[in-house]
C-alpha cells in the first residue's frame, strides 16, 4: 500500500507561484507513476501532470508551459511548481500514484485528501 498527503496548498496571487508538495509512504518501490490532478469547483477532476519513473512527464494543455512536475527520492515526495497562475487554475489539487506490474499491486492507484489552491487578488 502506498499513503500520499499533500501539502502547501494555499492563497496566491494571478501570475505567482507556487510550490506543492506530496509526501509518499509505503511500498513507493512498486510505484511506476506519480502525478496531480485538480478539481476546480464545479468541475470534474483533471490530469495536471504526470511523471513515470522512467522519466517521462506529460501535463494537461491548461498547464503546459505553466507547471511542473518532479520528484525528490531522498525525502520521497513528488513535487508541482505552479508558474504564472490564472484564476481558472483554482482547485483542489491531488496527488496520485499508480503501482507497476509487481505482485500484490498490479496497476493499483492511490489518491491524496487533496489540498486547496485558490488563485485570487
Amino acid at each position: 500500500q502506498v499513503q500520499l498527503m499533500e501539502s502547501r496548498g494555499g492563497l496566491v496571487q494571478p501570475g505567482g507561484p507556487l510550490r506543492l508538495s506530496c509526501a509518499a509512504s509505503g511500498s513507493v518501490w512498486a510505484i511506476e507513476a506519480w502525478g496531480w490532478y485538480r478539481q476546480p469547483p464545479g468541475k470534474e477532476r483533471e490530469l495536471t501532470a504526470i511523471l513515470t519513473t522512467s522519466g517521462t512527464s506529460n501535463y494537461g494543455n491548461a498547464v503546459k508551459g505553466r507547471f511542473s512536475i518532479s520528484r525528490d527520492k531522498s525525502k520521497n515526495t513528488v513535487e508541482l511548481q505552479l508558474n504564472s497562475l490564472k484564476a481558472e487554475d483554482t482547485a483542489v489539487y491531488y496527488c496520485y500514484a499508480r503501482s507497476g506490474n509487481y505482485a500484490p499491486y498490479f496497476g493499483s492507484e492511490y489518491w491524496g485528501q487533496g489540498t486547496q489552491v485558490t488563485v485570487s487578488s
